[in-house]
């Protein structure tokens, strides 16, 4: 049994301590490219101690402490949500970063981790209380909404699209009947057909309600190809020109904006080549492997909820970070989980991963 425990951690510790030395390696080069960059060396050195440091604490904290007490997770989620809105930074058109001396905390990460937490315990709860599939989904829904509402007036698409993502994903597993997810993606697609009649046909009442800035974004994910200028251009080009070795350090050709958060992936190709992606990919894969086998390994349908939704978070922020990479997806800012900088995503990271481990003892 303990030479299975120790495989269980090779797969999950060896692929991530990889891409931790992948991302001090483009932190480090990041530092050659511009001086704003120049701490961000040592600020991911800091987030990966921190994030280790809440891992290992994890461990001594007993689980059902922390979805008996996920409501009040919650609660402190949407708080801080609230409060961001009043005294956050505005950081590229987005009021959602409190600002400390030395960092900036996001409090939209966090909330992921509350959401999924009390969104596993309320799972429990309907299948042991037997409660009626409507109220259920119901209570699911308003959960998620809240949150999504907050995060949406900052605004931060991409936090809506990541609380979505939990909600859909738990449901898959509270054995709800097929037809919840039929009505589910029949009101979708009235909603995203009403919205893009009044977006392409009544701009007046779109720029009322939701004020001009949404034109942009908009336009970005409709037309990313074209619209995305220099920025996608010369990562593009970077990554045809690294060949299968890279550049090497300190030798990078062209300047990309956010080379060390949205384009990390190519900053890494951009010194490794081809081969260095390869390794970057492969990483990913073995982590993934772990969270389905971290799925099947678990009995208890909280933990399986839980784990279930971190996957399919984590899979997504793979997916859209290194297909934004290549141009086959719009740039929206996710970054690639342990790889790009970030203090909230990556300590945030570290506490899902730290769940996760306890939920395979």
């Amino acid at each position: 049994m303990k030479k299975k425990i120790d495989t269980y951690n090779i797969l999950l510790f060896l692929p991530l301590t990889i891409l931790m030395i992948a991302s001090l390696f483009c932190m480090y080069e990041a530092r050659f490219i511009k001086d704003i960059y120049t701490l961000h060396f040592i600020k991911q050195i800091l987030w990966f101690g921190i994030g280790f440091l809440l891992l290992l604490i994890l461990q001594k904290i007993k689980l059902p402490f922390l979805f008996q007490n996920s409501f009040w997770f919650y609660v402190f989620g949407n708080l801080l949500l609230v409060l961001v809105l009043f005294f956050g930074k505005e950081i590229n058109g987005a009021k959602a970063w409190f600002s400390f001396h030395f960092f900036n905390f996001q409090p939209s990460e966090f909330m992921k981790l509350a959401l999924l937490l009390f969104l596993a315990k309320k799972t429990n709860d309907f299948k042991q209380n037997k409660e009626k599939e409507w109220l259920y989904i119901g209570k699911c829904i308003l959960i998620v909404l809240l949150p999504s509402l907050l995060v949406f007036l900052e605004p931060d698409t991409g936090g809506i699209m990541f609380y979505l993502l939990l909600f859909v994903s738990v449901l898959f597993l509270s054995g709800i009947k097929k037809r919840w997810f039929f009505i589910g993606f029949l009101f979708l697609f009235l909603g995203l057909g009403t919205f893009f009649f009044f977006y392409f046909f009544k701009q007046e009442i779109i720029m009322k309600w939701l004020g001009t800035s949404i034109f942009y974004r908009m336009d970005r994910l409709i037309h990313f190809q074209n619209g995305s200028g220099m920025q996608l251009n010369n990562a593009l080009t970077t990554i045809g020109n690294a060949g299968f070795f890279g550049h090497g350090l300190q030798k990078n050709i062209l300047y990309v904006p956010e080379y060390p958060t949205d384009f990390a992936f190519t900053l890494f190709l951009s010194s490794f080549g081809f081969l260095g992606g390869i390794l970057l990919i492969l990483c990913y894969f073995l982590l993934n492997l772990y969270m389905i086998q971290s799925l099947f390994k678990t009995k208890s349908l909280e933990y399986k909820c839980f784990i279930h939704g971190f996957f399919f978070l984590f899979l997504f922020q793979q997916i859209q970070n290194i297909f934004m990479n290549l141009g086959l997806l719009p740039i929206m800012g996710i970054p690639l989980p342990f790889l790009s900088y970030g203090g909230s995503n990556m300590i945030v990271s570290f506490l899902f991963l730290g769940i996760i481990l306890k939920c395979r003892t």
